[in-house]
């Protein structure tokens, strides 16, 4: 008798977990691509930033001095994306066998965090020139925001045509964002002192666009916490596939114990028990299985148990769900 753990299909002996399809094909272009894009981006927005913080110091705008704080960050964060980029291009090894992908998913999530950090000063610098408004030099502060709007739309427009799927990049364009909408603000407010007198008028944006990026940032940070805690991705239903699978699968009969998750919101995993018909090969039903999974859900890679009996785990999942639809499933037998 035999329990087949056929993990990998037939060629499971040579096979690294690491190495299936994270590095090849549109993967791997759209890495380096994002990569170069945050690199210039980062150069960009880091050296506007100096220059905008002077300007916020002369002038004495809360507005341009939040964005250029914010551009700090941004430059930081940016560099700290090309250096997740980097990583992830490192191979897999015998301690980080998935390799280094998801480095970019806790990067996105720390990138969150350095948002609402940003934000929350912002707030409550505004909220002590609220009390107390400086004066503003309403002209050059135009002149820095509009230049500053500039190079923040060249940053954009260099991010955006990146891997939209991939957590690391969302962020890294989150930041961008942030400081587009700073530019925005700080040009509407200098308008406003220039034609009114008008100085609250400068806090009051800041905070208007501290507010717009958090609520943006706080989506980035929960969805980056859900692939950290190995959450099913959005874009899979696993009862949804399950079902797929044993409509589409000649020789499996049921499928339980199926668990997705994602390294960095692009590169899905799967593991899964397959019970087979009785006389059924293994090896054609697990390959049949893992191209389905891929054509037709985006998974890159699974790990599939096959088994012809009663399962050796139990008959529910771990997390509670009961996966089997076969009424007599209890009376299987397991082959070991």
């Amino acid at each position: 008798m035999a329990h087949s753990h056929d993990h990998d299909g037939p060629d499971h002996a040579p096979h690294d977990h690491g190495a299936h399809g994270h590095g090849g094909g549109g993967a791997h272009v759209h890495g380096s691509t994002d990569k170069r894009r945050v690199m210039f981006a980062a150069c960009l927005t880091g050296g506007f930033m100096v220059a905008e913080a002077l300007g916020g110091l002369f002038t004495n705008s809360l507005a341009l001095l939040a964005d250029a704080g914010h551009m700090l960050t941004d430059t930081l964060a940016l560099s700290l994306a090309w250096y997740a980029f980097h990583l992830a291009e490192r191979p897999a090894t015998s301690r980080m066998s998935y390799g280094f992908g998801r480095v970019k998913t806790l990067v996105a999530y720390t990138n969150g965090i350095a948002i609402f950090v940003i934000a929350i000063w912002i707030v409550y610098e505004a909220w002590q020139r609220f009390l107390e408004p400086p004066p503003v030099l309403g002209a050059p502060m135009l002149v820095i925001a509009t230049l500053g709007l500039l190079v923040n739309i060249a940053g954009f427009l260099i991010l955006h045509g990146g891997d939209r799927e991939s957590l690391n990049m969302r962020g890294a364009i989150l930041h961008v964002v942030g400081d587009l909408l700073g530019s925005v603000a700080a040009i509407a407010a200098a308008l406003i002192i220039l034609a009114t007198g008008w100085n609250p008028i400068d806090p009051i944006l800041s905070v208007l666009v501290a507010v717009i990026i958090l609520s943006t940032a706080w989506r980035l940070m929960r969805e980056a916490a859900h692939l950290l805690l190995e959450g099913t991705p959005d874009t899979l239903d696993r009862d949804a596939i399950a079902a797929d699978l044993r409509a589409n699968v000649a020789g499996l009969r049921e499928v339980h114990h199926v668990h997705l998750w994602s390294l960095d919101g692009s590169r899905h995993m799967a593991t899964l028990h397959a019970c087979l018909d009785e006389g059924v090969e293994a090896s054609p039903v697990v390959a049949a299985i893992k191209a389905r999974l891929a054509a037709e859900h985006g998974v890159e890679h699974a790990t599939v148990e096959t088994e012809f009996d009663r399962c050796a785990d139990g008959e529910g999942d771990h997390d509670g769900h009961h996966g089997h639809s076969q009424p007599d499933v209890a009376k299987h037998r397991h082959y070991h």
